[in-house]
């Protein structure tokens, strides 16, 4: 496995490879969730890739991202054990330029949920991935469902400017307690670790009510509420696979996503029925 911290080597390298690239994007302080994308990301290619880098463009001011987890040398060698071909770790000033064209995610889909919260979020999210899917020309790339919204945005982008490459949809991966992986679980204590059980808690009330012939959104909606009592709730929201809000639940063809605050971090999860 190499380490490359520059575009310079990184075209290097790929000169010298002809071979399936597949890419795993991130931000670093990778967990069991990112285990699970890398494994089959190195399984399913002759060439893996994984990005390192806290990307300040999906930030915004009052957000996190000075204080956002890094943990460079753990995270190089989880990508060690795991096979990775190359962990590509950029800084900021390798990526952007002061005028450069600006990409902008539809509006129909990055101004609604974590969209209404982050505005400009996808923006910034799009503006990296087109650099790194021009950079490194993936033939597949790897992204978890936990972030339901991005994938969705991705894959329009990709198809919508005509790009060669399969995004690969992953299954969400958690905790024994339920509790979806996420770097920010860091930052919570045990108490809120705890109270952070309730977003996983409310998917399973809503499947199950789904599983004994409740379709209606909006009853489903409130026992989830009752559940996430006494946390901040951003949104409880019940969608069709293009995102938009659904009245009446239809199997194959339905997300539930939930985000909350938990103190000052804000967590969010889903699920996919």
């Amino acid at each position: 496995m190499i380490v490359i911290k520059t575009i310079k080597e990184l075209q290097e390298f790929l000169e010298t490879s002809s071979r399936n690239i597949g890419l795993v994007p991130t931000m670093g302080a990778l967990h069991d969730g990112h285990v699970s994308l890398i494994k089959k990301c190195v399984s399913e290619n002759e060439v893996s890739i994984v990005s390192i880098f806290v990307n300040p463009a999906q930030f915004l001011p009052e957000e996190d991202f000075d204080k956002y987890p890094k943990k460079e040398e753990a995270d190089i060698k989880i990508c060690e054990m795991l096979g990775v071909s190359v962990v590509f770790m950029p800084n900021k000033n390798e990526m952007y330029f002061e005028n450069e064209p600006l990409i902008k995610a539809p509006e129909h889909l990055s101004t609604i949920l974590e969209g209404k919260t982050r505005p400009g979020h996808f923006d910034g999210v799009l503006r990296v991935l087109n650099k790194f899917f021009n950079l490194i020309k993936p033939k597949n790339a790897y992204f978890g469902k936990k972030d339901t919204q991005q994938l969705i945005i991705v894959q329009n982008m990709v198809k919508t400017f005509f790009m060669d490459i399969n995004i690969i949809p992953c299954d969400i991966i958690r905790a024994n307690d339920g509790l979806a992986l996420s770097s920010r679980n860091t930052y919570l204590n045990d108490d809120e670790l705890c109270m952070a059980l309730k977003l996983s808690r409310s998917l399973v009330k809503a499947t199950n009510l789904i599983q004994q012939g409740e379709l209606n959104s909006q009853n489903i909606k409130t026992q989830m509420l009752q559940i996430l009592e006494p946390l901040k709730v951003d949104y409880v929201a019940i969608t069709d696979k293009n995102l938009a809000e659904v009245q009446k639940i239809e199997l194959g063809n339905t997300i539930i996503l939930v985000a909350v605050y938990i103190g000052q971090t804000r967590l969010i999860d889903n699920i996919w029925l």
